[in-house]
């Protein structure tokens, strides 16, 4: 059974990336009274969570200040993520997010296992502060990444790029 989470006010919460553009693994980190959590999840979930959190803070415009909170090394995943759920504590200022762990189960049964351990969890009650540097480590990160194409959009790799608009 994977360790479950529970930060209420973490003095450290960041996403960040090891490895080089094209195959780099994200994660998501915070930590508190020295304890650190760190989660595997994909991409495309960093990016949807920061468009997200946006849309819920409208976070002041323009370049602003480089959020500048790296990782903590060393980097090991506790688990990977499989759900994300957000909500706004009005009362705080404060944004409370919920990772699920994934939980892969056997393709040929859709059926629940009532004796399986339930997936690991972990709260991240954030800062509008935090939150706003969250948002704006997700666009460093995704502007360091490879490249799109003009034509398709999909990723230019270092060696080149077939274009299937040029086909």
């Amino acid at each position: 059974m994977s360790t479950s989470f529970d930060f209420d006010e973490p003095d450290h919460f960041t996403t960040g990336t090891v490895g080089e553009p094209g195959h780099r693994v994200f994660y998501l980190q915070a930590a508190q009274e020295g304890a650190v959590a760190t989660l595997r999840l994909e991409k495309q979930q960093v990016v949807v969570l920061a468009e997200y959190l946006a849309g819920l803070l409208e976070p002041p415009e323009g370049e602003g200040e480089s959020s500048g909170v790296a990782l903590i090394e060393p980097v090991l995943a506790e688990w990977i993520v499989g759900s994300l759920a957000v909500a706004y504590e009005e009362a705080d200022d404060r944004v409370l997010l919920v990772a699920e762990e994934l939980v892969e189960t056997p393709a040929d049964d859709d059926t629940p296992d009532p004796d399986a351990d339930a997936p690991a969890t972990a709260r991240f009650h954030l800062t509008r502060a935090q939150a706003v540097a969250f948002i704006r480590r997700t666009g460093e990160l995704v502007a360091a990444g490879r490249p799109a194409c003009p034509l398709c959009f999909q990723p230019i790799d270092p060696e080149g790029h077939a274009c299937p608009k040029l086909n």
